[in-house]
């Protein structure tokens, strides 16, 4: 008798699909977007994208908010981003150190959105800057604001969302093979952010860019060294090491 199918062998077939992946990638800022804006996103007809779209919902990656007459799509939750940005960390671990310093790959490489959280160069630098500060502190796996992290988000704005199992915790970044931070505490730094006009989204793309004033709000995180050594983190996947430089 022959071995079960694996399970994730139908995942692998539904985003193994070109004009599906190209959906999903469009859909990994954590935004909303109209399944005519799906169809221009994967380069195809609407009738076209709406049958992907249609399998994309039913496996549950994908879910529909209805506003009035309109429908938007987005992904399903944030462990369906992270399991993308990891197939997305296989798919490069060969490729050419050069190829992040052209073209559309140089500006998703130093600032890009992951799921409503800030990802790239500009991501892991902050990520990094905020457990050397003491902002953020290791607690059983994951990481909470210590006191004088509470004051320093109140000192710039940030509306803290409610502490628990998502709150803070390492996302390995698939271009920098390093940390950056992912959950609710990231979503709220980066909207804050994007709401003060210290980060600006690219057009059509997930790059964002960091302006003179981001650089300043956050200069307390950004400007600390950056680690010469490896540290070890341990994340809710088990201990992860973040590489030197």
């Amino acid at each position: 008798m022959s071995a079960p199918e694996p399970r994730f062998a139908r995942i692998a077939t539904l985003i193994g699909d070109p004009t599906r992946a190209r959906m999903l990638s469009a859909l990994m800022d954590g935004g909303h977007l109209a399944a005519g804006e799906l169809a221009q996103a994967a380069g195809v007809t609407a009738q076209t994208a709406s049958s992907h779209i249609a399998k994309l919902v039913e496996s549950g990656f994908v879910v529909v908010r209805t506003q009035g007459r309109h429908r938007y799509f987005r992904l399903a939750d944030a462990d369906i981003a992270h399991a993308l940005e990891a197939l997305s960390l296989v798919a490069e671990r060969h490729a050419a150190a050069d190829k992040w310093e052209r073209g559309p790959y140089k500006p998703l490489k130093a600032a890009r959105t992951c799921y409503g959280h800030l990802a790239g160069e500009l991501g892991v630098r902050l990520f990094e800057g905020l457990l050397a500060s003491g902002t953020l502190v290791p607690l059983d796996g994951q990481f909470v604001l210590s006191e004088r992290g509470r004051v320093e988000m109140g000192e710039i704005g940030v509306e803290l969302p409610a502490a628990g199992r998502r709150f803070a915790y390492p996302c390995l970044d698939w271009s920098e093979r390093r940390d950056h931070l992912a959950g609710s505490l990231a979503v709220a730094l980066l909207e804050h952010g994007l709401q003060q006009g210290w980060v600006r989204r690219a057009k059509d793309s997930r790059a964002v860019t960091l302006t003179p004033p981001g650089a300043s709000a956050w200069s307390r995180w950004l400007d600390q060294p950056r680690p010469m050594r490896s540290v070890a983190s341990k994340s809710p996947d088990g201990l992860r090491e973040r590489q030197a430089l």
